[in-house]
């Protein structure tokens, strides 16, 4: 048989057998100080003086043993052992003391009761059982030794039946005990695994967050809104120190809940953000939630769905623009064929001409926007390919126009779509021509591939030598229609960029500080699958 215990090797149940040591050991102290003092022949008028004397300083003498070597038992048939050497112990004593009448059956009751708060079910029932027998057996040999011994059988069996109750009452209140025990352990892993996927997610979230006191001492802050401040930490720190604007707009908003805070520039990132304010409680000591939007990402948002509309609006229209379109076209460039036109009216129908491509340009690169197929992307190694498409490139260009290649050394195997990529590196390309002819008499770029010593990712710089973009212009390089051109359509960087971000690329502009030009740089992703 198996001893069903509360788990020996836990905190609680080492405990109870601390507490079940100190029991015993009093009991055998008081038993000894009482058997040295002679009280017992005035209390314990049928006692065994020799058998209960020798009996006590046993009982003493063994449980000091026990404790010293089972201060810390772990194995259950040790417990099992300890509680039925003691439930038999106290059963000898009790009947050396002469029964009932010595109250040492008390003694046994508290035991069986500690003993089955280490030992469960049926075993713990066996050594209830074990002390209920050896009280009545006790008190049965009792009246043949000593007839003239009162014989109280309804107070032995009121003890015996004892034992059984305080057997089960401790059984019910520890299983009742653990039961409390695991739900609460269940409650307190549910908190921690929420606790959990709450920081995951204001982690995660884009959104900054951040939480302050009565104070405006910051008591949360997530990492998105401290890339937004620009600071390495905030927590435990008073948030006026590193945003005077941000509490202006908190003291506005508190004076005022109704009102729409106004955005903040925030020097140190450059960023443009929109707080929010929302109260937590209303306490004295009550915290507000403060949350922090970049303005860059909404109107970029805002932007996606504008240009969704357009791509909708002009696959609509397009039939319908073209047609006439054409019809202009081809009669301008017959009327230009004419005989009988003078040089003016030449120019004129030039014009026609030039503005008809433009704007069939346009047409094309928005309907390139709404009816873009899906990305395809390939292993590419760029090597190989990159000097395919200059060796392509070069064929069909003028005489000043030049295009110059310079390669390093390093593993630029990525994933990426040739023909997006193709179409990627025509727009960078003609825009660079386009700014080097502004400066020289022939239009230059350069292409150089390398692997960023940073990332370590395969990384391509398309150069040129122009006179450059302006600090204001940088910043809305990549918006549709933007254009420093009169004959560019503005889309050209924006639909670059977006096939770019289809690939798990990033395309940047760089300026070239103290060579002029600009430098436009994709950032290719690694050359694996996602799984």
């Amino acid at each position: 048989m198996i001893a069903e215990t509360s788990c020996p090797g836990s905190k609680q149940a080492q405990r109870l057998l601390r507490l079940y040591h100190l029991y015993r050991l009093s009991v055998g102290i008081t038993l000894v100080l009482l058997i040295s003092s002679n009280m017992d022949n005035q209390l314990l008028t049928f006692a065994n003086d020799d058998l209960l004397s020798g009996g006590s300083w046993f009982y003493l003498v063994l449980n000091i043993l026990l404790v010293v070597f089972l201060e810390n038992t772990r194995r259950p048939a040790q417990l099992v052992a300890l509680s039925l050497a003691d439930v038999l112990l106290l059963c000898g004593l009790f009947y050396a003391a002469g029964g009932v009448a010595s109250a040492i059956g008390n003694l046994l009751i508290v035991s069986v009761a500690i003993s089955n708060t280490l030992l469960r079910g049926r075993i713990g029932l066996l050594i209830a059982a074990v002390g209920a027998l050896g009280i009545v057996g006790s008190s049965f040999f009792l009246s043949f030794s000593h007839p003239t011994s009162p014989n109280d059988y309804l107070q032995t069996g009121t003890l015996g039946a004892l034992c059984f109750a305080a057997a089960l009452l401790v059984q019910g209140l520890i299983r009742r005990l653990d039961v409390s025990e695991t739900l609460a352990e269940q409650r307190a892993n549910e908190v921690i695994g929420l606790e959990t996927l709450n920081a995951l997610i204001l982690k995660r979230m884009r959104t900054g967050i951040l939480v302050l006191d009565n104070h405006r001492r910051v008591q949360l802050a997530n990492h998105s809104a401290l890339t937004l401040l620009g600071s390495g930490s905030l927590e435990n720190q008073v948030i006026d120190n590193h945003c005077p604007a941000l509490v202006e707009r908190l003291q506005l908003w508190f004076n005022n809940p109704t009102l729409r805070p106004q955005s903040l520039k925030i020097a140190s990132t450059g960023l443009e953000l929109q707080p929010s304010f929302i109260a937590l409680d209303q306490r004295p000591h009550h915290q507000t939630l403060v949350f922090l939007e970049d303005l860059a990402q909404i109107a970029q948002q805002a932007q996606q769905l504008k240009l969704v509309a357009l791509g909708r609006l002009t696959a609509s229209i397009a039939h319908e623009i073209r047609n006439p379109l054409g019809a202009i076209s081809h009669a301008a460039q017959l009327l230009q064929e004419s005989e009988e036109l003078n040089g003016a009216d030449r120019r004129l129908t030039q014009i026609v001409q030039d503005h008809s491509k433009r704007m069939n340009r346009v047409i094309e690169n928005v309907l390139q926007l709404s009816r873009r197929q899906q990305t395809e992307p390939q292993r590419l190694d760029l090597k190989p390919w990159l000097e395919r498409f200059v060796a392509e490139t070069r064929e069909g260009v003028t005489e000043r126009q030049q295009i110059h290649l310079h390669i390093g050394s390093g593993d630029f195997k990525t994933l990426m779509d040739p023909n997006q990529l193709n179409q990627i590196l025509d727009n960078l390309l003609r825009n660079a021509w386009r700014h080097s002819a502004l400066s020289h008499d022939h239009a230059q770029a350069w292409l150089k591939l390398f692997v960023h010593p940073d990332s370590q990712l395969p990384t391509l710089e398309v150069l040129d030598n122009g006179p450059g973009v302006a600090p204001d212009h940088q910043v809305h390089l990549f918006e549709p229609f933007f254009t420093t051109s009169p004959q560019g359509t503005g889309l050209g960087l924006y639909v670059s960029r977006e096939l770019c971000e289809s690939n798990q690329a990033r395309l940047d502009f760089e300026p070239r500080q103290g060579q002029g030009g600009g430098c436009f740089r994709i950032t290719f992703a690694h050359g694996r699958k996602q799984g």
